[in-house]
């Protein structure tokens, strides 16, 4: 008797083991970073290793969110209430759920934020995956011009490296006459973006959805002549 109670406890060991390598975490981060007024998109991306069509849940399992802030998953283009607390998503074998993003709009003040997502299959949320990380969020960082005349100044795009959120250049323009603009070139040089700076405006929105993981290098045009480059890392 004793022995079959042992040959059974093996063989649920080994089911869990298994069931356990049937889902992978990738390239999760434990602590992320934002500025005030910053929404921040954080990837979600797991992949199904089994040789089988898996569906799984996604799941929020805590987030300390202040009053001030808004937490919401969004698959795609598809963004949900903040009291979802969970997607599905069926995986092909070897596929990545690589569309799905918890978004947080983390308000106008300094603070730290902690959170914890699971990934189980559906049906078995007694056998899933944890991941945990950090957000802090700070007050926008002073930085020093990286182009200055008498009409324009511009400071650095940032974050740089941009990752899944967008990149930022803020700017000055004091000559509504003066043609200025942005353009975004891969490594080869082939254009990539173009964004118009006008004197109405300050900043400028980089886009990263078009943008693959890479080197990029953005330049500054004023009156169609390209007065500054700068390089433009993009990490996703």
């Amino acid at each position: 008797m004793m022995k079959r109670w042992f040959i059974l406890l093996i063989i649920l060991l080994s089911g869990a083991g298994t069931w356990a390598q049937s889902v992978d975490w990738i390239d999760r981060q434990d602590t992320y970073q934002a500025v005030i007024g910053q929404t921040l998109r954080i990837p979600i991306r797991v992949r199904n290793t089994t040789d089988k069509p898996q569906t799984f849940v996604i799941r929020r399992a805590a987030a300390d969110l202040n009053a001030n802030q808004k937490g919401y998953f969004c698959v795609g283009d598809e963004c949900f209430d903040g009291l979802v607390d969970q997607v599905t998503r069926k995986l092909d074998p070897g596929e990545v759920a690589g569309n799905v993003f918890f978004v947080v709009e983390p308000g106008l003040a300094t603070t730290s934020n902690s959170f914890r997502f699971e990934v189980y299959q559906k049906g078995s949320p007694q056998m899933g995956l944890e991941h945990s990380f950090l957000l802090s969020v700070d007050e926008k960082p002073t930085r020093s011009f990286v182009f200055q005349t008498r009409n324009l100044t511009v400071h650095d795009i940032y974050p740089n490296p941009v990752t899944d959120q967008d990149g930022y250049l803020d700017y000055r323009l004091t000559d509504e006459a003066v043609k200025a603009k942005v353009v975004i070139h891969n490594i080869l040089g082939s254009p990539v973006g173009e964004y118009e700076m006008l004197a109405a405006e300050t900043r400028v929105k980089i886009q990263s959805d078009g943008l693959s993981s890479g080197v990029y290098f953005y330049t500054i045009y004023l009156d169609n002549v390209g007065v500054l480059t700068r390089k433009l890392v993009v990490r996703k």
